[in-house]
């Protein structure tokens, strides 16, 4: 959104304001020429300028990052606008305690002030709450129990914008920019973020001349380690307002196919990557021959016939090889034999005369071309040779006009040959940026290796929840904000780490907490019918086994003290119930219980609080999936096959039943369950024969991979 909301230098907005603000991911901007405890002034793209409660419905109602913030039903959007008036009565101390008394009944039975989610009324009446000391002293006073247990809940979920927000509305004003910063732009909340993040800086880069590239190959899909290397390609291009080439490295027709070209560009484009233009590696084919003729002719590459592992041997010990000295006419007709693909051509490969002797293997002699009788996913089988990588990267890297080649650091050995042979070639240096690869515990980030899950059925496809490519990981819950957050803050480190995913997904759980809207589901499994049997109705309603079977355990422990078997529970988001009768089957297991409301109870008398269901006809089906790793395996060794490692169960599914409301989920939407987790709506509701289908998100608190 392009929005300022200008607040006076003195810092004493309405922390309501400032808070919708904050969780609407609005940019905060302090303005010299508003006079002190001035209103917050919320400037539109048009011009047009909104105060006071304005402000707080206008963003609620344009809210992308938290959709139901005010933007609900007829009946819902006006309790939020009746919450919205009655905040007025926390602003007046005769009133304060009245309305204090007033919100803490009516949250005894309520989790939200309106609804099932977070609303524009939750935030305004906490803001008041928030803002001054009373409620400091209410709170140690235990007065209002159900008011405390709401302001906190909404504190906690809340904390990493609230917490800021708070200090800024005490005056804390490090915590909000100035106008203007020493270079004269505008400052914003996240510039202050940004600032805490160590910078680092590209060698020999010039402002508006860095030109960068991501070359992946096109033989399987985008995946978090990738995700690395192509965000940090768009870090130095946005410090530096340079531009970014996506460049696919096709020269392996044996691996590559369109497919992973298209999949590549949704996923740089799910990844907010802005590149210049998209090129092939195989638009140079052409050139990449004529300067392969051309080392030829000047004596510095020579026609191979020796046989692969006879090749390898002998450059592990640095012996020439029996072609090294061949004429340059017998090289040409070696060449010419492999253009064709011939019998004779298939026998050999086009190797730079480089050093045998030199002390890092990568300049003993490496292999340029190779014959591949594949047809290639572009060019058909006009070709009958394609380029090795260490021979065509140095070449287009150079003709593209990039200046900084950013490559993982596990490439540091073959530094030295890519600038040996621009050398060679006579070409523009290009200079190279090495940074760590990302490695993840439990995880396997080779292509090779995941191709292995992919067609041996392990997993469903590249977009499996499991795989950890961009499109699995956004399909099992993880938002793009959180992997980016995560791999910047990482910076440009040379550092090799293996990294736990627990700290992304605890970023992603900040991200998705404050907007995702909370529902209830009850395990199908040996779910428990409890009847309350008080009232002009006999109501009847679904809990859970293992609920049901701690009431079980809380009535023996009452007999055994001598006291009355019945139990008193809390109904969550409606009120206290008795459970006095116990029904169970043959096997002992509780089949049905029954008891009655008891509305004069407190939640803070009773220890179970339970989520439960009515029982209806339209609660839709649904099954919980809960994923594990791939591998049993923290880290691999070198050597080890990860076979050996491949973990048999990585899904369990749970069926269970969910509230109507579920009914209108879309594909991709995240929910809360309550008592359950985050959850990735993976298949909506279709009939009410098929569940919908729920991926569990991980929250941070991971510890090993899930069995």
């Amino acid at each position: 959104m392009d929005l300022k909301l200008l607040i006076a230098s003195d810092g004493t907005a309405p922390l309501s304001v400032l808070a919708v603000a904050g969780l609407t991911a609005v940019l905060l901007t302090v303005e010299p020429s508003l006079a002190s405890a001035s209103q917050p002034v919320l400037v539109l793209p048009n011009g047009t300028l909104l105060h006071g409660t304005d402000v707080l419905r206008y963003l609620g109602r344009i809210a992308t990052t938290m959709a139901t913030l005010y933007k609900r039903d007829a009946i819902e959007t006006s309790q939020i606008d009746e919450w919205l008036d009655y905040a007025r009565n926390f602003s007046s101390g005769s009133e304060y305690e009245g309305a204090c008394k007033i919100v803490d009944g009516f949250l005894l039975q309520h989790t939200f002030l309106v609804g099932h989610s977070l609303s524009l009324a939750d935030i305004t009446i906490w803001s008041y709450l928030a803002a001054g000391k009373r409620w400091e002293s209410l709170m140690k006073s235990k007065r209002y129990q159900s008011l405390t247990r709401w302001y906190n809940m909404i504190s906690s979920e809340h904390a990493t914008v609230l917490n800021d927000l708070t200090s800024l509305y005490t005056k804390k004003k490090d915590s909000i920019p100035s106008k203007s910063n020493e270079n004269g732009k505008q400052g914003t909340k996240e510039d202050v973020k940004a600032s805490n993040r160590p910078e680092v800086d590209l060698p020999h880069a010039e402002m508006g001349k860095v030109c960068l590239r991501f070359a992946p190959e096109p033989s399987g899909y985008l995946h978090i380690g990738h995700a690395k290397a192509v965000l940090m390609n768009k870090y130095f291009a946005e410090k530096y307002n340079g531009k970014i080439i996506i460049r696919f490295d096709d020269i392996n027709p044996s691996k590559e196919s369109n497919e992973f070209v298209e999949s590549l560009l949704v996923d740089i484009k799910t990844l907010g990557i802005n590149y210049e233009k998209v090129t092939f590696t195989s638009d140079y084919f052409p050139q990449l021959m004529e300067m392969a003729l051309k080392l030829i002719k000047e004596g510095k590459a020579y026609v191979d016939d020796t046989p692969r592992e006879q090749m390898q041997k002998e450059r592990m010990d640095g012996i020439d090889s029996k072609c090294r000295n061949n004429t340059v006419a017998e090289n040409i007709d070696l060449w010419k034999e492999m253009e064709a693909g011939s019998q004779r051509g298939l026998l050999c490969c086009l190797r730079g005369k480089l050093d045998m002797q030199d002390p890092n293997k990568s300049l003993r002699d490496p292999v340029y071309y190779r014959c591949n009788l594949t047809p290639h996913h572009r060019v058909g089988s006009k070709y009958k040779i394609y380029p090795a990588y260490d021979f065509a990267c140095p070449f287009v890297d150079s003709v593209e006009g990039i200046t900084h080649a950013l490559r993982s650091s596990e490439y540091h050995d073959r530094e030295a040959q890519y600038f040996r042979i621009q050398e060679d070639m006579g070409l523009r240096k290009v200079h190279i940026y090495e940074f760590s690869r990302l490695n993840m515990v439990y995880t396997l980030l080779s292509k090779r290796k995941l191709l292995w899950f992919v067609e041996n059925g392990k997993v469903d496809g590249w977009d499996d929840a499991r795989v950890p490519s961009v499109q699995g990981i956004v399909r099992r819950g993880l938002k793009v904000e959180a992997l980016i957050q995560f791999i910047l803050e990482q910076g440009a480190s040379k550092n090799l780490n293996l990294m736990e995913w627990d700290k992304l997904w605890n970023i992603n759980k900040k991200i998705i907490d404050p907007i995702c809207p909370r529902h209830t589901a009850i395990a199908e499994e040996g779910r428990v019918l409890l009847t309350l049997t008080d009232g002009p109705e006999t109501p009847s309603i679904w809990i859970e086994q293992a609920d049901a079977k701690a009431i079980e355990q809380a009535v023996a422990k009452a007999v055994a003290e001598n006291k009355p078997p019945n139990v008193e529970v809390t109904l969550k988001d409606w009120g206290n119930a008795i459970v006095e009768e116990i029904k169970k089957d043959s096997d002992g297991n509780v089949t049905e219980l029954i008891g009655k409301l008891h509305r004069q109870g407190s939640f803070k008398d009773t220890q179970l609080k339970l989520t439960w269901l009515p029982e209806i006809n339209e609660l839709p089906l649904l099954t919980l999936v809960e994923l594990g790793f791939l591998i049993t395996k923290k880290k691999l060794d070198e050597d080890e096959d990860f076979v050996d490692v491949v973990n048999p169960e990585t899904k369990k599914e749970i069926a269970a039943v969910g509230d109507a409301n579920m009914r209108d989920l879309k594909r991709g939407e995240i929910i809360q369950l309550e008592r359950k987790g985050y959850f990735r709506c993976d298949v909506p509701f279709i009939t009410p024969s098929k569940p919908i289908v729920l991926y569990a998100i991980p929250d941070g608190r991971q510890t090993a991979p899930p069995k």
